[in-house]
């Protein structure tokens, strides 16, 4: 009888857990703690969706990047694997990345992030998320709090705006060119 192999818990090991787990949603914290993601009610799915789905219009429009959803995983640069409700990166940065780093998690920070809370996610936690994003490079994100009927937007100068209403304009400003979206909160 042989002993177990003993397999160390780096990036590789990180990723193949995730891929041989589907069915669930994983993310790993700069500590290297793996944190399990609940699914969203279908509510908070549809409205995500639909956001994706602006973003995805304008820069099907405009080519100048590369937009993601929630089951794609980055790597920051202080090591957690953060996989934000939608994301956008700059065209040159994700052709800059080879063909092998684009197949796991690609070591970059995305230039924009959307986070979109659902009734099981806690304020606070995902206003330290947008933090850590910011920390790591984001350059804007938008945290949508429906429940709060706000919405806070996080700039990589560190202000953060909070727009609060039953409706609210977001714009893309210098990171996202002439995207404008009109969310119902």
């Amino acid at each position: 009888m042989h002993p177990p192999r003993q397999r160390s818990f780096d990036d590789d090991f990180f990723f193949d857990l995730c891929q041989a787990n589907e069915a669930l949603k994983l993310e790993r914290d700069a500590e290297g703690n793996i944190i399990f993601m609940p699914l969203t009610g279908t509510d908070t799915g549809n409205y995500n969706f639909e956001v994706a789905g602006e973003l995805w219009n304008w820069n099907r429009r405009t080519k100048l990047g590369y937009a993601y959803d929630s089951s794609t995983g980055f790597k920051l640069p202080n090591s957690a694997v953060r996989s934000p409700d939608v994301a956008w990166v700059q065209k040159e940065r994700i052709d800059s990345l080879s063909d092998e780093e684009r197949r796991g998690f690609a070591s970059i920070c995305p230039d924009f992030v959307v986070e979109i809370r659902s009734a099981s996610d806690d304020l606070n936690v995902l206003k330290d998320k947008m933090e850590e994003y910011r920390d790591n490079g984001v350059r804007l994100g938008w945290l949508i709090d429906r429940a709060g009927k706000q919405v806070f937007i996080y700039r990589q100068n560190g202000s953060i705006e909070i727009k609060q209403g039953e409706t609210v304009t977001l714009s893309g400003e210098d990171v996202l060119p002439e995207l404008t979206l009109t969310l119902l909160l």
